[in-house]
């Protein structure tokens, strides 16, 4: 279908859009892009530039890119991909349809078609994943200036020119790496060995976890990580742009499933009503069923509650501390465990430091509340009944054992569900808070009845 079948629907918006000056930065022109219908889309960017199109598709940014180039004409989505880098390439044309992909796949030459294949090929969040094959190699045997005509030749089709790889002459191994400081400030006739680094370079697997690949290119302060098979030939680089990207957007997922909730997968304004309710619904349900475990640990306790009503004053501050230490130690162990500070094997050690910890904030907050039962029953607020002591102690130490259970239980659930093989961030807020609500309940009661039995109970 071509892009002048679509009616001109852009108003005052897009015609803005395309008369803007060069002062317009690239990341303003693709946020005025995605407030735009997929049709008006594709029109503008059919009508700008090549250039400026290219540099606007390529910047992952750009929502719909895919549904935008399926509704142009054949030849303008080939030309404007065979423009655009072979990693973004590879992204947009997996989000296509197969027969729109196969259609536009067959216009690239061998050589592109097999390095995009190549690509497409990895899994996501993997540094094969998100590299790209277009970067600046060249022989161990050439001198300083022919690297340099090397690459004035190719930098405009290159992700980055500022690493430059040195392959073995025969293998083709990587060898060192070539800062381009280093290469200017060499002798034009010395061997480009003379300027690269000292050591083995610092390289990454194609199934290396994107989180693994961070962490490298922070460790080791690098602009650009090699990716590299088992014999040390370069399969591409992943850049720290593509890694910042792609961290973005597993941040604001890992946020959403943190507040009790799927993953949205696109923009909180874009996405439909139906969308959000299915979204939200599911994890909504759950939580509340799980709630009906509160008004079940209740229900057993009827009897108690109906002798000691001033126990029930205390639900709602029993079950909110519990609650709150419980995202508290998730919250910490979930990031700990994304930035690697914690493995799997250190759950013990997490919950011998958990255990005092939750002990004393416990503590804490049980002379808080001691205190405000023994003020409030001195300054004649509240009377809590002749055994006011007892109702102050039972809240004391329950607080203890709830909050204890709640830091324990918080930091142990995101290694239980890394053990299972599932994403860590799925251990929300709510979810933990449900949990902590139930046995915070059984523990508060427990603790009533061990210490007011046969004054109270």
């Amino acid at each position: 279908m071509n892009i002048n079948s679509f009616p001109m629907r852009a108003g005052n918006a897009a015609r803005a859009f395309i008369n803007n000056n060069r002062a317009v930065t690239i990341a303003e022109r693709v946020e005025s892009l995605n407030v735009l219908d997929v049709g008006e889309a594709a029109r503008i960017l059919a009508k700008m530039p090549e250039e400026r199109a290219v540099r606007i598709l390529d910047r992952p940014e750009l929502r719909n890119a895919s549904k935008i180039l399926e509704v142009m004409g054949n030849a303008d989505a080939s030309r404007l991909l065979h423009g655009m880098s072979n990693d973004r390439v590879a992204d947009v044309l997996l989000e296509m349809d197969i027969d729109t992909r196969a259609r536009l796949f067959a216009t690239f030459d061998e050589h592109a078609r097999q390095a995009i294949q190549g690509l497409m090929g990895y899994p996501p969040r993997t540094a094969g994943g998100i590299m790209t094959t277009e970067f600046v190699s060249v022989l161990a045997s050439w001198t300083v200036a022919q690297t340099l005509d090397h690459v004035r030749q190719v930098e405009r089709s290159r992700e980055t020119v500022y690493a430059i790889y040195v392959l073995d002459d025969e293998t083709h191994v990587l060898l060192h790496v070539v800062t381009l400081r280093r290469l200017i400030t060499g002798e034009p006739d010395a061997c480009i060995l003379t300027v690269a680094q000292k050591g083995t370079p610092v390289t990454a697997p194609p199934l290396m976890k994107q989180e693994d690949v961070a962490r490298l290119i922070r460790r080791h302060d690098l602009l650009a990580l090699p990716v590299v098979d088992d014999k040390g030939h370069m399969l591409g680089i992943v850049t720290v742009d593509d890694v910042i990207d792609t961290m973005i957007a597993d941040t604001t997922e890992d946020a959403q499933k943190f507040g009790g909730m799927e993953a949205l997968g696109q923009p909180y304004m874009k996405i439909s009503f139906g969308g959000m309710i299915r979204k939200r619904a599911g994890w909504l349900a759950a939580l509340f069923l799980g709630e009906m475990l509160t008004a079940s640990a209740m229900q057993h306790f009827e009897g108690e509650l109906e002798k000691a009503v001033v126990l029930t004053l205390f639900i709602p501050l029993i079950m909110s501390s519990g609650g709150n230490s419980g995202s508290q130690a998730t919250s910490l162990i979930i990031r700990a465990l994304a930035l690697g500070e914690l493995k799997l094997a250190d759950w013990w050690r997490v919950a011998l430091r958990e255990l005092p910890t939750g002990i004393v904030l416990g503590a804490i907050l049980g002379l808080v509340g001691f205190a405000r039962i023994v003020l409030w029953q001195t300054i004649g607020l509240f009377d809590y009944g002749p055994h006011w002591q007892l109702v102050a102690f039972t809240v004391f130490a329950a607080l203890i054992g709830i909050v204890t259970f709640g830091s324990l239980a918080g930091s142990m659930l995101p290694f239980v569900l890394q053990k299972l093989r599932l994403d860590p961030a799925s251990a929300s807020a709510p979810f933990v808070a449900t949990l902590v609500d139930v046995t915070g309940l059984v523990i508060y009661f427990s603790v009533a009845l061990m210490i007011l039995s046969g004054t109270m109970l």
